[in-house]
Parts: structure tokens; C-alpha cells; sequence
């Protein structure tokens, strides 16, 4: 393999910064790192980057505070006879592991072995923990936390246009679209490099429209901000949509060209008729003619959902329906139009391209899928039949832990404070007959494991990731890790080892992305004309990317030119302008209509819980909340709430209130505000404890996606005496 000058260790004793990414949200901004004295790194503006142009939110500025010492893990750890995590050698815990891991399978078979992964693992090790859950273990029991994330978008997606990209347009787009509407995204605080724009989109002329029930950072700056109950995202797309029929908005021509089930769509949208829509949302319906009127004016525009129409019992029909509205109005596959999802999580989008789903094929190919099963176990070494078929989904395979999975290896994630229903899930990792965990940090589910791993972070480590956008890109490594703590790549080649499969699980990442390419060849995201040098040259490639046909030899070995090289593909900013990926190249109407959220507020819990992040968090907090700077701006959980509702508990600012659902309560201080509805409360679900939002949530799936409902759920509010 030729050197690519990705290996950036020698930088450590340097002054050289290390141009690489933030280890954060899906941005994926570009930094410059240098390494600077005590192991750690120091972070500068990367204005080369065209995501970010060298903006950093306060997360990435502060991103080494979690490799110092006292912040991070060095050493391994094990359960002792007492009960206590004890220090101990790289053997005696990586045997630990593979021993339990064998005595489960011999027992149990290799069904009761699970694997948890995390959206935030670069490609490799997401690709390399799915071949290690399914060649070495055996086992179908695998998914990850981005289960949580974007599922919903990604199966409407993938039923509406054949593929799933979170953003099928590179984000400097944006700004040069007539509107845009925001759907449940609030990156005023999930990702504030990229608010940039939305501001620069109305500076050009273009209009801004937000939905969300609350008035975030975001909405305060839109032209037109929707404020519908949570849970009814549905109904007020499918109310637009019933709108520009009846207004004669419909692109008529578009929808015969390149689409297909238009007439059931439009039957389905025809039911919601406006003032309908109005009792249902709560948004009145000259505002939703307004919101209309701004969509449809301008020749381009766009619809961007996130976690608030995602995370939802109903998920994939709610962003099926907006995904309608694109299409009814001809705006999906032109310049400067189309859906997309802001993923968030920093590799949520090849995460899930890769093999750490249950369902999933590297390359984004089909479990159940014969020729994908073929094709990957050539690369694998393997017979296709032994490959095991899909498993539970991330929800369903925390549930079933303790019985039908009695030992679970977790790579970075934390479902403890992550899941719904939380306290039921850590229930469930506490009945494990064994838990491993791998993370930087002693996160809360690496308190409750029998061995707990010291592993590398981003800035210790080369890799890629893959950008909402659709942009793979490469991670370097600017520093040596501290003695004591190993990489993914690592740990699986040592457990593959010790557990029969001496080789197919290198450690090096270039080699292992070499393997990545070759399995994804051919596949809905083809990385295969991607390398480690393209993406240091050209900051990243966008997929799909297949490699060059070698249509033609050159006459005599050793006489061709350069000339007779292959060309390499440039990659596909942009999905769709020509055909969808469909077999007949059209989109799909998929007629949806609306219905009741999986728990509507009644008597006993009258009120409505919506969960999200602040700004200065993020996910469950496991490295955020070690970094001072951040706790000092964002130190804990609160309720937020309307005065009215307020008023009527006798609660006033900073009182400490109880949040109680059929799952469990929750203790925070108020933080009242008219930019909430008065029906709902929202609660943040970074922290552990007594204020984790995630023991009131409900684990209700999305038939399709296995989302569970996190955006809503009916609780009652009470003040604490």
C-alpha cells in the first residue's frame, strides 16, 4: 500500500498543525490540530474547509479537554470479586472478554450475543465491528445508537427516491434556494457553524420557515415560524399538500415526468382539509396558506427535517409527507431543490452505510439481499450462507438483553442516559450475564460493565466519516495516545484472535478502508473509487464513487502512458438532477395519513413532553460534561414551560419540578417562557440521574424504521415540595 502521509504521528513532537474534523455532530467541521505539551492538542480555524470556513461552535474549541488526563480512561478495567472496577493488563481483560463471549455462545448459541455500535465510529470501525458481529460471533444481534438518530428520514428516503443520503446537495446550496422549510431542526444550537446558511439564504432574497413547537434560537430568526403540538408534523404537511392542490400549486408536468403514485398521494392529502389540520396542529390556517405561499413562490426550494418529525412513532409517514409536498411541487432532483435530513450525528450517515445495522451490508446493501450476501462474503472469505440474517433493532435488542442476549459488547454509545425508557434499560444492562463497553470516557453504561476498554478518540487516531452531506472525509492523527489505551481496530483484531479468526481484521485503518471499498463496490454507496489520498487532496469525496472501468489495456504490459489511465469519478454532490435510484428512475408518492401520536395526553398526564439539546451539550453528555467551559454555560437538566401552565402549579423560576410519565419521573428546575407552547414542556437529555429525560420517554417504534418516539410523549408536571 503506498504512503498517503495520512500517519501523522511523527507531528507529535512538532509544531506542524494536523488538518482533520471535529469529533462532534455530522458537520464534521474542519480544524487544524497541534500537539502541544501534557499529550494533548490545541485547536485553530481551518478556513480551508468549505463546511465550516473555520468556524468552530464551542464543543469542537473545547474537544481536547477530554483527552486530558483525569478527563479520559488509560487503562482497563474489570469487575473484581467485591464488585468494584479495578485496573488490570490488556490480556487479562481482552481474555475476560473472549472467554465470556465463548461461554455464552456454547450455551446459548450465537444469537445470545449482542453488539451495541455507536454513530460517532469512523467508517472502519463501524465496517469492522459489523464483520465482527456477523464472521467472527455469528450472531444477527447488532445495531447502533443511530437506530435513535435518522432511521425514519433514511427509510422514507430510501421508499420515495431509491436511496438514502441525509443531504442529497452539498450545503452551500442553501443559501442560493428561494425557501427553506426547518422541520423539528433547531442548529441555531445542534450545529451552529451551519446557521450561517440560513442566514446568508435570506440575505440573498430567500425565505426562511421554521416548525418546531417551540420558539428556538432558530425559529426567532425566520420569516415564518409554525409552532404545531408535537406529534402532529403529519397532519400539517399533508395540510400544505392539500393546499397546493386546492390553490392549483401542483407542478404538473414534473409529476407526469418524473414521479409516480401521484393519485393515492394526493387522495390521502385531499382528506386533510385546512381547518381540519388547524384542530389537529394548532396552526392557524392563514398561517399555513402563508407557509404555502412561500414554498411554492420562488423557482427553488427546500425541505430539511431533523429529529423532531424523525423521532416519532410515525416517523417515516411524517417525513413522507414532506417528502410529498417536494415532489407534488417539483421540488426534488432540480438545482437548488429537494429533501434532506441534517443528520446528527458525527458519522451518523456511514455509520449506518456500513454494516452496524441490523439489517445491513457494507456499501448499504440489503442483508436479505442475495447477490449483497455474495458479494460480501467474497470479500470476506466467507460462504454467503453463514452469514447470519437480520437481527432486532436497537431498541428492541436493549429490551431483549438479560434474556434472549445475555452478554452485549458496546462500542461507543451510552443507552443508559440515551434510550428511551431508560430506567428500564439500564435495568436490562444490569441483568446481562456479561457487559463489555469500549469508550474514551467512564460513561454511564461503563459504570455497569464486568470490563471496560480504554480506546482511542479523533485526535489519537486516523479514519474517515461521512458528512450529512454525503462528503466522506478524512480524520488524522495528530498525537500519540497515552500508555495504556488502544483503538477499536485494536480490540477487535485482539478478540477476533483470541476467538478463532486469525486473520480479515487488520489494524491499521488505511487497510481496513482498502477491504471497505471493496465491499461497497458496486452497492448504493459505493466508496469504491474513494482513497486515503483523494481525500487528503481534495477534502473529502462525495458518494457515491465508483472506481474507474478499465474499459481498455494498454497493447504490451509496461507500455502504456498516463494518458491510458483510468479516469477516477468525481464523486456526486448532488443525487437525482438526471433519474432517481429507483429500477424506473421516478420518485414514489407513498400516500400517508396522519394519526394519533402512540400516547396522547388524558386525565392523569395532561401535558405533552418534547426532548432535545442545548448547545452547549451533546448526545448523553458522557465527554461534554467533562469539559468545564461547557458545564459553566449548560450545568444541568431543567423543565422548560409556559407561564400559563407555570401559573397554574404556583411554579416560578428555578423551582425544582417533577416530570412524570408511565415510565418514570424525572426532577428538574423550572425554566419558564412564552416560547413554548402551553400544552408542552421540553426537557434536554443530556444528563444522568435524577433529571435524565430519557426514563420519561416512550419506546413506541416506527412500524418501518424501529424509531422509537422520542419527541412525545404525555406526562403530568408537578411542583416538589
Amino acid at each position: 500500500m503506498q504512503n498517503t502521509g495520512t500517519d501523522t504521528t511523527a507531528a507529535a513532537g512538532s509544531a506542524t498543525p494536523v488538518p482533520t474534523h471535529c469529533p462532534y455532530c455530522a458537520l464534521q467541521c474542519g480544524m487544524n490540530l497541534t500537539p502541544v505539551r501534557g499529550g494533548t492538542v490545541e485547536v485553530s480555524e481551518r478556513a480551508d474547509f468549505p463546511v465550516n470556513r473555520g468556524a468552530l461552535c464551542g464543543k469542537g474549541r473545547t474537544a481536547p479537554e477530554v483527552l486530558a488526563p483525569g478527563a479520559r480512561l488509560t487503562s482497563p478495567l474489570v469487575r473484581s470479586g467485591d464488585g468494584a472496577l479495578v485496573p488490570a493488563g490488556w490480556d487479562e481483560a481482552l481474555d475476560r472478554i473472549a472467554g465470556n463471549l465463548e461461554r455464552t455462545r456454547a450455551r446459548y448459541g450465537a444469537d445470545a450475543l449482542g453488539v451495541f455500535g455507536g454513530g460517532g465510529l469512523t467508517n472502519e470501525k463501524a465496517y469492522a465491528l459489523g464483520k465482527f458481529a456477523r464472521v467472527v460471533l455469528g450472531t444477527s444481534q447488532i445495531d447502533y445508537n443511530g437506530r435513535f438518530c435518522m432511521s425514519s428520514a433514511a427509510a422514507a428516503g430510501t421508499r420515495a427516491f431509491g436511496l438514502d443520503r441525509g443531504l442529497p446537495f452539498p450545503l452551500q446550496d442553501i443559501p442560493k434556494t428561494g425557501c427553506v422549510i426547518l422541520v423539528g431542526s433547531n442548529p441555531a444550537e445542534t450545529m451552529p457553524p451551519s446557521l450561517r446558511y440560513f442566514t446568508e439564504l435570506r440575505e440573498n432574497g430567500g425565505t426562511l420557515i421554521v416548525v418546531d413547537p417551540r420558539r428556538t434560537k432558530t425559529a426567532e430568526q425566520a420569516d415564518l415560524h409554525l409552532a404545531p403540538r408535537p406529534g402532529t408534523d403529519l397532519a400539517l404537511a399533508l395540510g400544505m399538500l392539500h393546499l397546493v392542490v386546492a390553490e392549483d400549486r401542483v407542478d404538473e408536468a414534473y409529476v407526469e415526468e418524473r414521479t409516480s403514485g401521484w393519485e393515492e398521494a394526493r387522495a390521502a392529502a385531499m382528506a386533510h382539509w385546512p381547518e381540519y389540520v388547524e384542530r389537529i396542529t394548532g396552526v392557524p390556517v392563514p398561517e399555513l396558506r402563508e407557509a404555502v405561499r412561500l414554498f411554492c413562490a420562488p423557482e427553488a426550494a427546500m425541505v430539511l427535517t431533523a429529529r423532531g418529525p424523525e423521532q416519532q412513532a410515525k416517523g417515516t409517514d411524517t417525513v413522507g409527507a414532506w417528502i410529498n409536498l417536494c415532489l407534488a411541487t417539483g421540488r426534488a432532483g432540480r438545482p437548488r431543490s429537494g429533501y434532506g435530513c441534517l443528520t446528527g450525528q458525527g458519522n451518523g450517515q456511514g455509520g449506518r452505510e456500513h454494516g452496524q445495522k441490523a439489517d445491513q451490508l457494507p456499501g448499504y446493501r440489503k442483508l436479505t439481499d442475495p447477490a449483497a450476501r455474495r458479494h460480501v462474503a467474497e470479500v470476506w472469505g466467507v460462504d454467503p450462507d453463514t452469514l447470519p440474517g437480520p437481527g432486532r433493532s436497537a431498541y428492541e435488542l436493549l429490551d431483549a438483553l438479560g434474556t434472549d442476549v445475555r452478554s452485549l459488547l458496546v462500542m461507543g454509545s451510552n443507552p443508559v442516559v440515551s434510550a428511551p425508557r431508560a430506567a428500564h434499560v439500564e435495568g436490562r444492562l444490569r441483568s446481562l450475564d456479561f457487559l463489555a463497553v469500549c469508550d474514551v470516557v467512564l460513561s454511564e453504561t461503563a459504570e455497569l460493565a464486568d470490563v471496560v476498554l480504554p480506546v482511542t478518540q479523533w485526535a489519537e487516531e486516523t479514519g474517515t466519516t461521512t458528512s450529512l452531506e454525503g462528503r466522506v472525509l478524512l480524520r488524522r492523527r495528530a498525537i500519540t495516545p497515552p500508555e495504556g489505551v488502544r483503538g477499536d481496530l485494536e480490540v477487535l483484531h485482539a478478540l477476533a484472535g483470541r476467538l478463532g479468526a486469525e486473520k480479515g481484521f487488520p489494524v491499521e485503518p488505511e487497510e481496513v478502508f482498502e477491504e471497505l471499498r471493496r465491499a461497497s463496490a458496486g452497492g448504493p454507496a459505493d466508496y469504491s473509487g474513494i482513497d486515503y489520498r483523494r481525500l487528503a487532496e481534495e477534502n473529502g469525496v462525495f458518494w457515491p464513487c465508483p472506481a474507474p472501468a478499465h474499459d481498455a489495456a494498454p497493447p504490451h504490459p509496461g507500455t502504456g502512458s498516463a494518458d491510458d489511465a483510468p479516469v477516477p469519478h468525481p464523486g456526486t454532490p448532488r443525487l437525482f438532477l438526471d433519474r432517481f435510484a429507483t429500477d424506473d428512475g421516478r420518485a414514489r408518492f407513498v400516500p400517508v395519513t396522519h394519526r394519533p401520536s402512540a400516547e396522547e395526553p388524558d386525565e392523569e398526564y395532561p401535558v405533552l413532553l418534547t426532548t432535545g439539546r442545548v448547545v452547549a451539550q451533546y448526545q448523553s453528555g458522557a465527554q461534554t460534561r467533562r469539559v468545564a467551559e461547557l458545564n459553566a454555560a449548560a450545568p444541568g437538566p431543567f423543565v422548560e414551560l409556559h407561564p400559563r401552565l407555570a401559573a397554574r402549579l404556583g411554579a416560578a423560576e428555578g423551582d425544582p419540578l417533577a416530570v412524570v410519565s408511565r415510565r418514570g419521573r424525572a426532577v428538574a428546575p423550572a425554566r419558564i417562557t412564552t416560547g413554548i407552547r402551553p400544552d408542552t414542556v421540553f426537557m434536554p437529555f443530556h444528563w444522568p440521574g435524577e433529571g435524565r429525560a430519557n426514563t420519561l420517554t416512550n419506546p413506541a417504534l416506527d412500524p418501518t424504521s424501529r424509531m422509537p418516539e422520542f419527541k412525545v410523549c404525555a406526562v403530568r408536571v408537578e411542583p416538589v415540595r
